[in-house]
């Protein structure tokens, strides 16, 4: 079924005067009426008329295997990737599905060729997958990797002065850094990263860029991404986009589509060198992925009803991305003011321009009279309490010697649901001053 007759058929019809806050969340979600629902950018969710369309198409497989799997699918990614590839400025052929940015990031490192001396620039704020990533590709292949440590705040000119300043290292060492990895926004601390300028500072140094967007799309403006002209960019659409979990989308401009020789796995698409001279790049890089496996590959296939719901219902992206960003901002300031600390942000407010906030929490370790060592584990104390006596869960982490949590913003929530978050935050971490965390069975 296509996006358009499922809005003919009645179920997919909008008002893009829905209301954001609790109105959105109890029309149109499927959540839990007790569960406070704050942390969107780990897993995203997706509302009931993507589920709806995408039980369509499950039902529609079911009842035609061959017909559908082998001739309608085809046709409706293509559909699929001519909706996404505006978002990201990008040319339909430029863009392909696959389930998630780590299977991205994969894809695009297992197909470049490293020789003795290359190495991979990263920042300390990697992701831990991607991270994992770098090591094992170094333990199987002549490349090193080396590490910006970086801590905020900090202004985006001093991340790309010290960003210039590891690549001159390098190249004192007589080695060649040929890729740069780094984040769209960051995961923890959740912050917008100046991966625009980053790429610039690539393309003038001769390092590839290869930009992990997971949280991009549906998150942060990504309009001018084409100009920008990343060699690489990977995000998820399960996320921010509100497209049923595993999609993600990764960018290739014609210009590199040459270095993707296979997909991870090597499935049907792949072609020898021999055969692949015979095709057009652009042609080759689309088939390589138009079916890699046979999994339920749905999910790709409702970006334009997710789309659709959120212009219809919504207002459109700017107006999602708008409202997701201001909450954040807005209920973060309300929790730093209910606890009596800070947001994490910087002088020029940069790090703020997306949809996290970052919120210290109202307890030292001078509190509770406790070594630095302590720190993570008092911090995973109180995450883990969160989801199972507090309805909801709540990223919390040891960092910069304080303890901080994280918070989504989304069209679902409102300040309450902030100012409700604080509370429960002073809850715990009155807990944590009484010792709780000390109790064997609660450390793991």
């Amino acid at each position: 079924m296509h996006p358009a007759d499922f809005e003919t058929a009645g179920t997919g019809g909008g008002d893009a005067n829905s209301s954001f806050g609790h109105a959105m969340r109890n029309k149109h979600f499927f959540f839990a009426p007790s569960y406070r629902p704050l942390n969107h950018g780990s897993f995203g969710v997706f509302p009931r008329m993507v589920q709806e369309y995408q039980q369509r198409l499950q039902l529609e497989s079911e009842a035609r295997p061959d017909t559908f799997i082998r001739y309608t699918y085809p046709a409706l990614l293509k559909e699929a990737r001519a909706s996404i590839a505006p978002l990201l400025g990008a040319s339909t052929d430029e863009v392909v599905f696959v389930q998630n940015a780590t299977s991205g990031v994969n894809t695009v490192l297992g197909n470049l060729i490293f020789k003795p001396g290359d190495v991979i620039l990263h920042f300390s704020t990697i992701y831990g997958a991607c991270l994992k990533t770098i090591q094992y590709l170094g333990s199987n292949n002549p490349v090193e990797s080396y590490q910006i440590d970086i801590e905020y705040p900090m202004e985006d000119e001093e991340i790309v002065q010290v960003f210039l300043d590891s690549a001159q290292r390098v190249r004192s060492q007589g080695k060649t850094p040929v890729v740069a990895m780094f984040d769209s926004v960051l995961t923890f601390p959740g912050a917008r990263f100046p991966w625009e300028k980053l790429v610039d500072i690539c393309r003038k140094l001769g390092v590839m860029s290869l930009v992990d967007g997971a949280h991009g799309i549906g998150h942060i403006d990504l309009t001018h991404l084409g100009r920008v002209g990343p060699d690489f960019f990977i995000s998820n659409c399960y996320k921010w986009l509100m497209v049923p979990r595993g999609c993600a989308v990764i960018y290739v401009p014609f210009r590199n589509q040459h270095l993707i020789q296979t997909t991870c796995p090597t499935s049907w698409g792949f072609q020898t060198t021999i055969d692949r001279a015979k095709l057009n790049k652009s042609e080759y890089f689309v088939k390589l992925f138009e079916k890699i496996s046979t999994t339920d590959n749905t999910p790709y296939l409702c970006v334009p009803i997710a789309l659709q719901f959120r212009k219809s219902h919504c207002g459109g992206e700017s107006t999602v991305m708008s409202y997701c960003t201001k909450i954040a901002k807005d209920g973060g300031r309300k929790m730093a003011e209910i606890m009596g600390t800070e947001t994490l942000t910087n002088v020029t407010g940069s790090l703020q321009q997306c949809c996290f906030v970052n919120v210290r929490l109202p307890v030292t370790l001078a509190d509770l009279d406790a070594p630095d060592s302590k720190g993570l584990h008092i911090a995973k104390w109180m995450q883990e309490k969160t989801p199972a006596e507090y309805e909801t869960y709540i990223p919390i982490k040891f960092y910069k010697g304080g303890f901080w949590c994280r918070i989504s913003g989304q069209i679902y929530l409102t300040i309450d649901d902030f100012e409700w978050a604080a509370e429960t935050l002073m809850d715990l971490c009155k807990r944590v001053k009484g010792g709780e965390w000390k109790t064997v069975s609660n450390m793991g």
